[in-house]
Formats: C-alpha cells, structure tokens, sequence
C-alpha cells in the first residue's frame, strides 16, 4: 500500500488571503474546508498492520499537535522557503529524539534554523535521480525550477509510484527525461499556481500544468501550491479542495 495525503494546497498567502473579500476566500472563511493551508502531504506505505509514515514539507504551524513524536519516520523537505519550514520553529525546541529532515543542500537554510535545529537534524546529501530506501519506501530526489535549490520527489513501493512536485515552473530536462523513463506513473501532483497566461514566476500554471499532463501521461493529475487567484478561478468553476484537474 502506497497513500499520498494532501495537508495543505495553497500558496504562501493561502485561502482566504489577508484582507480579501473576494468569494473565494469569503466561501474559505465560512466554511473552513474551502481552507488553502500551505503546501504539504503525508506519504504512508505498507502493510495496513505495519504502517509507516513520512511528512513532506513543514508549512503548518500544528505539526506538534497533529504529528506527535515516534509516529513518524521524519520529513521529506523541498526547500527552505519559510511557507515550507516554518512549522519547524516551534518543534526544534522540543525533546523528541532526533527526527531526520532529508533536504536539498541549501546553505542559507531558513533564518537559524540550521545552526539551531534542536531535535530536528537535516540530511542535506540528497543529489538528483539518486534513489535511496526508507524501511522499503524508494524515494528519488527530482531537480526542480525554483529560486532555491529544490527537490520533487518520486515514491515508489509496491507496484505504486507517486510523483510529488510542487514550487516549480515547469520541469527541467533531467527531470522531465528521468519521469518519462517511468513505466507507469499512478499519480502525480503538481504545482499550479497561476490562472492561464501568468508569466514570470518560480511556479506554473494551468498551461504549464497540462503540457506536463500531456507528457507524462499520469492515470491521475493533481493539482497544488494553488495560489488566490488560481482559486478564485476555481471557485467559479465550482471547483475546491485536493483538485483533480485533468485525469487519464
């Protein structure tokens, strides 16, 4: 058993955004399942009886409350920008054994989380297309466009494999190459930030999203890192949640 579970879709403002009025992120304020917290998931596998668990990305702030120490292996990490590590801060100080952060080599790191991560310690020796094992979890570090060294990664277990890639514009060439080499990809889940027509930026968009779609052929695409205005789309479309945007 392989299982991709989506904590947050949205982008560093979320959904709703401060200030805004707008039905989006009305509709989110009323009713909090419309939320868009920031971006990040949780990756089971294996035997229903002998489950094991990885956090991608710290951007929630109750990762203490929601993740209590020993129930999960550590954390995949994408990169330091603060709406992915920020939930870190507080947990650092805590007294749970060390907890693995496996993370792209970024030496700026994100304040002083670095030089002070408490029980938190950070594997930055993670190199692109290298896969390693997490308790029979193949994990393959994939190379992303982004203003910070960043990492998608590609899960496999079992006959199963999940491409998560968020905080990209588009896909490098390697990664594009390694992905295609696949003989079947079950699900990927992608970054869409922008409506159609965005230009210049560190994320993609709907257009970005279907020329990958038409690339790799996933049996399903899923969309996130949703940002406003991406949602306010949505919205009238009568779209919300983990958005299913296209499917095989």
């Amino acid at each position: 058993m392989l299982k991709l579970t989506l904590l947050g879709t949205g982008a560093a403002g979320g959904v709703p955004l401060y200030g805004c009025e707008c039905l989006a992120c009305e509709r989110a304020t009323r009713h909090p399942t419309f939320e868009r917290k920031p971006s990040s998931a949780m990756v089971e596998w294996g035997r229903s009886s002998a489950q094991e668990r990885l956090i991608i990305d710290a951007g929630l702030m109750d990762l203490h409350v929601r993740f209590p120490a020993g129930t999960y292996k550590g954390f995949l990490l994408t990169h330091f920008h603060v709406d992915h590590v920020q939930g870190f801060f507080h947990m650092r100080w805590g007294k749970a054994e060390s907890i693995p952060v496996w993370c792209p080599d970024d030496p700026i790191g994100c304040a002083d989380l670095l030089k002070h991560p408490g029980c938190l310690r950070f594997l930055p020796e993670l190199v692109h297309g290298e896969t390693f094992t997490i308790n029979g979890l193949k994990v393959t570090p994939l190379a992303m466009k982004h203003s910070r060294p960043t990492f998608g990664y590609l899960l496999e277990y079992g006959t199963k494999t999940i491409a998560y890639l968020t905080d990209t514009d588009g896909l490098p060439a390697q990664t594009m190459d390694l992905l295609l080499a696949q003989k079947r990809l079950n699900a990927l889940v992608l970054d869409c930030s922008f409506p159609p027509g965005h230009e210049g930026s560190n994320h993609g968009d709907i257009e970005s999203a279907k020329r990958i779609h038409e690339r790799l052929n996933p049996d399903e695409l899923i969309i996130t890192h949703v940002g406003h205005d991406m949602a306010l789309l949505l919205n009238s479309v009568g779209r919300h949640g983990s958005l299913k945007l296209f499917g095989s």
